[in-house]
Parts: C-alpha cells; structure tokens; sequence
C-alpha cells in the first residue's frame, strides 16, 4: 500500500511540475482579418534574429472533384513557378541569396507555404508570398513542366520505392466514398487529362485571401509588421467563386478487408489500418497516447515486443493521422528474415490485445504522459513550429490560443480512457488489413 501511494504521490507531482512548465511558457500573439478575409497571426520572439513567415491554404486532396486528383499537390509545386514580378524558377534562389530557405507541403486538408528568413528581410516573404497569392503563374509553360515534375516525383517516392505504395493502398482500401479514399499525390491520369482552364479555375477558388491564413512568427515588431502586411496584402481581392468543402461522410465500416500487395521487396510488410474519430475529438487524444504507448520510443511496446524480445520484426510502429475528417490509425511492421506475413500479423495482435486486457501501470502511464508533455513542447520550440502550429489550430479548430491549452486535453485522458479507445476502434470489422510481400512470391499466372 505504501508503495502505491508514494508511486501515486510522485505521479502528481511529475504532474503539476509539467504543468507549471509549460504554462510558464506562454506563447503571446495577435491576431485578427483583413477586409479580404486574410486571416493573420502574428507572434513576436526577439531571442534570435530570424522570422518564419507562412501562408497556409485550406485546400488538400479531399477538395478535389473525381476524375481530377492531385490537383492541391501539383498547385504546391506549380505556386514556385513564379510571377509577373518573380522570374520563372527564382523563388528559391531569392530566398537563400537573402540567408534563407523555404519549403511547402500538402496534406488532405491544407497545402502549407513557408520561407525561414534573417529577421531583416521579413519584407522579402510577405511580398513573395503575396505575389503568389495574387499572381501566380498558371500558363501552359508552367503546367507542363510541373506535370513531369510531379509525375518523376511520384515515381521515385511511390510507384518505385520499395513499400512507396503503402499509404495509396492503405486509403484506398480503407474508404469507399470519402475523398481521403486517394490520398494527395493523385493519378498520372487525371493530372495528364486536366486542361490549362481547370488548374485556373482551381487557383482562383482556394487561393485567395479569404481561404488563407498567414502566421508569422519570431523577431518582429507586431505593429511595423502589421504596416507590412497591409502593404503587401491589404490590395489583394477576395475570392469570388465559392470555396467547396467536401460534406462526404464514409459509410462505417462492418467487416475486416483484406488485400495482398506484390512488391519490389525483400521483407514482408503488414498494415493494419483502424477507422477513428477526426483530430480535436476527445478520442483522438485518447488514441494519439495510445499510439505513443505502442511506438513512442524503442522501448515502447510494440517495438520491445516484435523486433527485441521476439525478434519477428526489424522495424514495428503505429501511426495515428490527424484528419479534418475522421482519419485511421495504423500499425506497421515489416517482418525480420525468414518471417512470414501471418505470423508477424498474429504478434501485432497479441500486442493490441494487451491493450484491451491489460490495464496500464502507473508508472508506465506516467511515462506516457511526460512523453507526450515533451512532445508538445518540442513542436513549439523553434519560430518554425510556433507559426505552423498557430496557423493549424486556427483553420482546423478556430482557436489559435491551442498552442497554449491543447497539452490540457491530452493530460484530461486516463488510463481507462486509452483502454476504452483500444476496445472500440481497434477491431477486426472496423479495419483493413495489407500484406506486403516479395513479387517472388507471387503465383504464377
């Protein structure tokens, strides 16, 4: 009883300590919208003399119409084209002759611009990024050279690297009718098919101010960076056309699918992909530590289990996408020399099973706990991460402030609430379940 009560004691105060922690560092900043409907955030740290200046877009591949996948994720590519005042190709090297770099990603639900600037050429981002907001390029030139782009992109780092094709067969296995079902690289079809009018009319929808956030952060001057922006930004329009947001619901799912996939491997692979509740609902909390207890680390349970102790693995993870719309979470385990795919399948299993069975100990659930603190305040450690973060609590949940009280919601979870999301959400029937195994071993037709 004694030791009970001391392990208990030590857990409240590990507890409170993190807390206090984090709550000491309080991130300030300011927000508010243009008569455009830009919608800015501005945080200022003047503790190192650089700047991230972003524009996250609310468009990903679940905005795109069937038949013309791909189109948010060529857009990533074809908005470096340049402008009327921005030669063809000069992004990058205007960036890194000023001292910086720059980058762009696209997801299902957003495509994210960012340049990583010496504090003193702020100015350079806020008019490269409204240039491409206003007048970005969308000419034959452009399209066609982006086309070969994209299509030699999607060759190296899926149709040609080994496992590369797992997240577009996972998806597409695992939706039927919701639009994640293809996931945001898209088709050589589709983006061969489309017409120059097409990707025009794609531009003038959902890259326009008022589908837009800008979120600056690191060492400004809030309100000489608020003039700038005015400058920059104030003359854009507002977009005319009506910005589409997909209302599909997927049909919930009632019997385990299955698929073998015959790849350019040499080790067998297997993923399992769960069907869970979209990012932001308790739930998701729940299962985002659950997945941090199945993979957070070496010694995490998964990981211990098939690649130390039994050997059946090299590598075991679980992956828990944080979706708009409700997501999946998956396990994956590429099987050790001489495993096949069944038995490395039915040891990922037993490893969720326990899950369910066995409750958490408190010391295991304390370590849970101050890896996930140590995450959350790891991601807002850098000017980089605060402006990403603080953009991405605005549009997916219109509270930026998140960055400050999200880790509250992740401490609110209880041991009995990550055993209860294992119970509902990792079950046979509202799964999908992929073999990956050597083209070798396919039968001869």
């Amino acid at each position: 009883m004694k030791r009970k009560i001391f392990a208990c004691l030590l857990w409240c105060v590990a507890s409170v300590a993190a807390m206090a922690q984090t709550k000491s560092n309080k991130i300030e900043f300011t927000e508010y919208t243009l008569p455009n409907g830009l919608h800015v955030i501005l945080h200022q740290d003047n503790s190192t003399p650089n700047v991230a200046v972003s524009v996250l877009y609310h468009v990903g591949s679940k905005n795109e119409v069937k038949g013309r996948t791909g189109f948010a994720h060529f857009f990533e590519h074809l908005m470096f084209e340049g402008t009327e005042n921005i030669d063809r190709g000069q992004y990058m090297s205007m960036v890194q002759a000023a001292g910086g770099s720059l980058n762009a990603n696209t997801s299902f639900d957003r495509t994210y611009y960012y340049e990583l600037l010496p504090s003193n050429q702020i100015a350079l981002g806020l008019w490269m990024e409204a240039e491409r907001m206003k007048g970005a390029k969308v000419d034959e030139v452009g399209v066609e050279t982006q086309r070969k782009v994209v299509q030699e992109e999607k060759r190296m780092r899926v149709d040609n690297q080994p496992y590369g094709t797992i997240l577009e067969n996972t998806f597409g296995l695992a939706y039927t009718t919701h639009p994640y079902k293809v996931t945001p690289i898209g088709t050589f079809e589709d983006l061969n098919n489309a017409k120059i009018e097409e990707f025009r009319d794609f531009y003038k929808t959902f890259y326009v101010p008022n589908n837009a956030t800008l979120s600056i952060a690191g060492d400004i001057n809030v309100e000489e960076t608020k003039k700038m922006i005015e400058q920059y930004f104030g003359s854009i329009p507002k977009g005319t056309k009506e910005i589409p947001r997909p209302t599909i619901k997927e049909p919930k799912q009632t019997e385990e699918r299955r698929k073998i996939v015959y790849d350019n491997i040499q080790l067998p692979a297997v993923i399992q992909a769960y069907h869970i509740p979209a990012q932001g609902t308790p739930d998701h909390y729940a299962l985002s530590m659950l997945t941090t207890l199945l993979s957070g680390g070496q010694s995490a349970r998964l990981p211990k289990a098939l690649v130390d102790k039994q050997q059946k693995a090299v590598a075991a993870l679980s992956i828990p996408f944080p979706t708009e719309d409700p997501g999946l979470f998956l396990t994956y385990a590429i099987a050790n020399v001489g495993v096949d795919a069944q038995a490395l399948e039915d040891a990922m299993n037993v490893e969720v099973e326990r899950v369910k069975t066995e409750p958490l100990s408190d010391k295991e659930f304390q370590k849970l706990r101050n890896q996930v603190e140590s995450q959350f305040v790891q991601q807002n450690s850098t000017v980089a991460g605060r402006a990403e973060n603080l953009a991405n609590y605005h549009v997916y949940f219109k509270d930026a402030n998140l960055i400050n009280t999200e880790i509250d919601r992740y401490m609110k979870v209880t041991k009995e609430d990550i055993q209860r999301v294992a119970k509902e959400y990792l079950t046979k029937d509202n799964r999908v379940v992929l073999h990956y195994l050597p083209k070798s071993a396919q039968p001869k037709q």
